[in-house]
């Protein structure tokens, strides 16, 4: 293999040379990796003439077209590179915009007009790069320019132009702040779910934060997963982003359960009522469990459906056949995907998903998937009306949250990508290469590397589909939201890709259209009135730190992580773009933080590479709780207990910390409701597979109970005066 052709197909492909680690270090990444890589997304790389080929194939792409597949602006005003052969040198350019409204904009210019930017020989022949500068300003919107020279053939260009920033609560924009509880939506109890918490458990939780003056609920990824296996129960890698999980339905809210009679009466069987019990009181969530329970009596609400709403062709019906036209394809396609996954898993013992399918059903538009779809065309429906009811309650949800006088109300999430075996991957496989998994780098919480199991998506190919599933997934986030946190945001300027087989230290970063996809972000932000908060956690590269306040997307700071010589930044010295939080649903709860439990834990699941590396972070945490202590000394909120940093947690650090946080300059500030509650294990240990019950772990307290604490209520009054008395006026952003 040439390595100098390996070389210049990376770079074409997107793959980077190097990266500046956590510690500040400069890594190159190894010709090996790259190779990898190539081979993940489908290069030939073991015959230099294939390697040839391909590097000629794309740097010709990139020289001969005359228009980018895609240019955006978040202003008016676009502009792009052109190339221009020599042969129509001097030539007269025509464009013709068609905007959104279907107006047009057309106009000439000579190409000589248009400012050089550098000239190639592609074929023996000249080809010249110049800048246009489209003439007129565009609304926000997506718009398509049709160009050519001369009497050329016409090529097409979408324009992306949005408002120069993204959206902001009217409050905030006048300089107020607000602040939210955060909740795993899964880990709450209640007297009233079926083992984990639903949208009814939601509608609880945002009216009792409204009630204590939240300005919003956050959740975590709501996406859909599977039906099929339960048990895969991580909302970090979602089946489907696009929809919802549908093990969140409230089954008693739906409108069916009041009619149906044999629901109500399975409902109240001596042995479902036990099951019912036993699945309320686990510490953990049983999702295999609850999936039996609510699919079973979900079946017979659907069949109630069609008896007593489709066979007479009322409204309700009426309003299902709406909601699965809207759906269009996309939808189809995903309650078809989860039929076949049931099918297969139950009548053939398969593992749930696409990939441990037979080969024949692989294809969504192959005969066999089309027969199947006609054959069980009640099972497809059944999804479908699943869907229908979850994304009904969701919405009512944030409904309410606007009746409530919440500025925003739902701060939902989505995830970085999505599982090798679900359906959005099944539904596009050209968009997403198998051969290889998205993860991290090591840093200071993970020192092995991250592998998370997820395919990446390839940058080619999304700019060739002109971001148009992009464009989707935050749409169909959005409409639930008032604000959407964007995880693992660097992914909007590179991923890191590790090969399949190799340690996720192994990998390297591949780069994506920043620019675009901060573009279309913007867009779709202020067209849906959601803010855009971006998890910027871990390496984050000095593009990214640039390209967030430029387009008005909100930095994600967690208070233990934001330290700045040693010591804890003052709450005047937070960003006032932000969302400030004690902790996340991947650190420890701020008990076990504070104690040390969490790196016993670790130790215990053998996550540290050395002795030495436990010895350092101990005295790291050492340190840390003297600064914690020092800078609530500087803001006169130290506690009676703990005095000293040797001294155990208490409740009364956890609200000195709130308190702490409220004060901070930030927008919008998150208290964890673990936090709340000094809980001790964590949700989520990242790095950990089997090893640790992640996504499991329920509250300790109900939230019956929790509405009638008194000190949870106190708590929360007195993060909300905070917010209101200590405004701060500092710059940073």
């Amino acid at each position: 293999m040439d390595p100098n052709l390996l070389e210049r197909l990376a770079r074409l492909r997107g793959i980077g040379d190097a990266y500046h680690d956590y510690r500040g270090a400069l890594q190159y990444f190894s010709l090996a990796t790259k190779c990898a890589l190539l081979r993940a997304m489908g290069c030939d790389v073991a015959d230099d003439s294939a390697l040839a080929a391909e590097v000629a194939r794309l740097e010709g792409l990139r020289s001969r077209e005359l228009l980018p597949p895609l240019a955006a602006s978040h202003g008016p005003r676009v502009g792009f590179d052109i190339n221009v052969a020599a042969r129509e040198f001097g030539g007269s350019f025509r464009w013709s915009v068609r905007l959104e409204d279907g107006s047009r904009r057309e106009g000439v210019i000579a190409t000589g007009d248009c400012p050089e930017l550098s000239r190639v020989e592609v074929d023996g022949s000249w080809v010249t790069r110049r800048r246009f500068e489209l003439p007129v300003d565009l609304p926000p919107g997506y718009h398509e320019l049709e160009a050519r020279i001369a009497a050329g053939e016409p090529q097409r260009c979408q324009l992306v132009i949005s408002p120069p920033t993204c959206y902001q609560p009217a409050q905030i924009a006048a300089g107020g702040r607000l602040w939210g509880l955060a909740a795993q939506l899964y880990t709450v109890r209640s007297r009233d779910n079926w083992g984990m918490g639903d949208f009814a458990d939601l509608e609880r939780l945002v009216r009792w934060a409204a009630a204590h003056g939240a300005g919003f609920v956050g959740v975590n990824p709501l996406h859909a997963l599977a039906p099929a296996d339960p048990a895969r129960a991580s909302p970090y890698s979602a089946s489907n982003r696009h929809f919802l999980n549908v093990l969140y339905i409230a089954v008693p809210a739906v409108p069916e359960f009041a009619d149906c009679a044999a629901a109500r009466a399975r409902v109240a069987q001596p042995d479902f009522l036990a099951r019912m019990a036993a699945l309320r009181a686990a510490p953990l969530v049983d999702y295999a469990g609850v999936a039996a329970l609510k699919m079973e009596i979900l079946e017979l609400l659907h069949a109630e459906f069609r008896r007593g709403h489709q066979a007479v062709a009322n409204a309700r019906a009426n309003g299902f056949a709406a909601f699965v036209a809207a759906g269009g394809e996309p939808l189809r396609l995903h309650a078809l995907f989860d039929a076949l996954d049931r099918h297969f898993c139950t009548t053939a013992g398969a593992a749930s998903g696409w990939l441990n399918w037979p080969h024949a059903f692989h294809d969504p538009a192959g005969a066999a998937v089309r027969e199947f779809a006609q054959q069980e065309a009640q099972s497809v429906e059944f999804f479908l009306y699943l869907q229908w009811l979850a994304q009904g309650q969701l919405a009512g949800v944030q409904a309410l949250t606007r009746e409530l006088g919440m500025p925003i109300g739902l701060y939902g999430d989505y995830a970085v990508g999505a599982n090798p075996g679900g359906s959005e991957t099944w539904m596009d496989q050209t968009m997403y290469r198998m051969g290889a998994e998205i993860g991290a780098p090591p840093d200071p919480l993970a020192l092995r590397g991250q592998g998370w199991g997820i395919p990446p998506q390839d940058p080619v190919f999304l700019e060739a589909q002109r971001l148009r599933g992009f464009v989707r997934l935050l749409r169909d986030n959005m409409r639930f939201y008032g604000a959407l946190r964007v995880d693992h945001v660097m992914s909007l300027f590179r991923l890191w890709w590790v090969p399949a087989g190799h340690s996720p230290t192994e990998g390297a970063y591949v780069h994506y259209p920043l620019h675009q996809l901060l573009t279309v972000a913007t867009l779709e932000s202020a067209r849906n009135r959601c803010l855009v908060v971006g998890e910027d956690l871990g390496v984050v590269p000095d593009e990214m730190r640039e390209a967030m306040p430029q387009y008005g997307l909100y930095h994600y700071k967690v208070l233990l992580f934001e330290k700045q010589g040693g010591e804890f930044r003052r709450p005047d010295e937070f960003a006032r773009a932000a969302l400030a939080t004690v902790t996340t649903h991947d650190m420890p709860t701020l008990k076990s933080y504070w104690d040390g439990l969490d790196i016993e834990l670790r130790e215990r699941l053998n996550l540290y590479p050395s002795e030495a590396a436990i010895s350092e972070v101990r005295r790291g945490r050492q340190l840390d709780r003297r600064e914690l202590l020092e800078a609530l000394h500087r803001e006169g909120l130290a506690p009676a207990h703990p005095a000293t940093a040797e001294e155990p947690f208490t409740p009364a650090l956890a609200q000195a910390l709130h308190v702490y946080l409220a004060r901070s300059n930030s927008a919008l500030a998150a208290v964890q409701i673990e936090d709340l509650l000094g809980m001790v294990d964590p949700v989520n240990v990242p790095g950990t597979y089997h090893e640790y019950p992640n996504w499991q772990r329920k509250l300790d307290t109900d939230l019956e109970e929790i509405a009638a604490r008194r000190d949870c209520a106190e708590a929360l009054e007195q993060v909300a005066a905070a917010r209101q008395l200590h405004t701060h006026t500092s710059p940073a952003a």
